[in-house]
């Protein structure tokens, strides 16, 4: 009986996925797998028993990724799950930055009791006058899950659509309109854009990517979005980049003391992945992370481990976590040998400074099977060692 052990509220349609192997919060019970969304883990103590942790989300940047993996515990997040929820607040933004919807509904919210709004609005409505998103350009930086949902559905308004991603995939690639011209270098990609927004994960590289500098090539009063995650967007570079005039709007989902109170700024509450159908979908996925990766060993969609899935070649399967050093397979097949165990088939990956390898071992006895987990567990270098039974 595996044991799931959940964070914040999760989808009960995800929870419904898991099979009569899995128990869910049972208390008296040490867990091998959490099922999250928002919490804070920096600070968390990992039990031992914690073989995988998945986030219901994209964003995985509550998740220490290192201690997780000192820990042997392999980290999850849903790419694609929320992308749609994305997607649509993106372009309801666009719309309510180029039809003044705000202002109009707040002047009709705070019109006098007993006006005839009707006909005050016929004689004062041209100073809410917007522009069409037909035919205005848009260039969207990161050409992912949400990118390039983003990207076809402003194609689809018709507008003009270039995007920027050094790290296209070929399966974002696929995804993407014919439409969308893509561009060398993140200045081309801004120079000419009525809307600018951005959709990659925050790391070293993408921390400030919006800044000073990139401001300065912008298009007089273009509109800045941000749905990706706090700090990607120099926050007070944007204000300085709105009381000169260079951005007409700054629309953004995560808050920060400095752009509070701003009238050209509007902050969402982080509400950009927050429908039923995002919820339940991410948690879905998260459900079959977790069972593929505690039942067959396979890695999709992890943050710290390489991709990597294998059909079972027999019915004995020993997966180990441990660091990326020299001579690891080495020690890790000579321990096979020693113990009369054939490796059928051997898949190895690295990332960074560790790695993740699979093996298919056939003459294996409980006996045997005992002692080369307890001995691979003795090597300092590694972090988790599994045995798995496939019938």
């Amino acid at each position: 009986m595996y044991q799931i052990k959940t964070y914040n509220a999760i989808a009960q349609a995800g929870l419904d996925e898991f099979t009569a192997d899995y128990q869910i919060n049972n208390p008296e019970a040490q867990p091998d797998a959490y099922m999250i969304r928002s919490v804070d883990l920096h600070d968390h103590e990992f039990p031992k028993s914690l073989k995988v942790i998945a986030r219901c989300g994209a964003g995985f940047n509550n998740i220490p990724l290192d201690k997780a993996l000192a820990n042997g515990t392999v980290v999850f997040n849903t790419p694609g799950g929320n992308s749609n929820a994305v997607k649509e607040l993106v372009v309801a933004s666009m719309i309510m930055a180029s039809r003044n919807i705000i202002a109009a509904v707040q002047w009709s919210a705070n019109a006098k009791p007993g006006a005839d709004i009707t006909l005050r609005t016929e004689k004062q409505k041209t100073s809410f006058n917007g522009t069409e998103l037909l035919g205005k350009r848009i260039a969207v930086i990161g050409m992912g899950h949400v990118g390039s949902l983003v990207a076809n559905a402003a194609v689809d308004l018709g507008m003009d659509v270039i995007g920027y991603d050094p790290y296209l995939s070929v399966e974002s690639a696929w995804q993407l309109d014919s439409q969308v011209k893509r561009a060398q270098t993140i200045t081309d990609a801004i120079k000419d854009a009525d809307f600018v927004t951005v959709h990659v994960p925050k790391n070293e590289e993408t921390t400030g990517l919006i800044g000073t500098e990139e401001l300065k090539h912008f298009k007089h009063g273009a509109v800045l979005l941000n749905y990706s995650r706090l700090g990607i967007v120099d926050n007070a570079a944007a204000v300085k980049a709105l009381a000169d005039g260079t951005l007409k709007k700054y629309y953004t989902d995560f808050s920060e003391a400095q752009i509070l109170n701003n009238p050209d700024i509007v902050i969402m509450p982080h509400i950009g992945g927050s429908t039923v159908e995002a919820e339940v979908k991410c948690a879905q996925i998260a459900a079959h992370e977790i069972m593929t990766y505690l039942e067959t060993g396979n890695i999709k969609n992890s943050v710290n481990l390489p991709d990597v899935a294998a059909p079972f070649a027999s019915p004995d399967r020993f997966t180990l976590i441990h660091q990326n050093i020299p001579n690891m397979l080495g020690q890790i097949s000579t321990f096979m040998a020693d113990e009369g165990i054939n490796i059928e088939n051997l898949v190895n990956r690295s990332r960074g400074g560790y790695a993740y390898t699979m093996l298919d071992v056939s003459n294996l006895t409980p006996a045997t099977a005992q002692k080369v987990i307890d001995r691979l567990s003795q090597v300092d270098a590694i972090t988790r060692v599994r045995l798995i039974h496939h019938d």
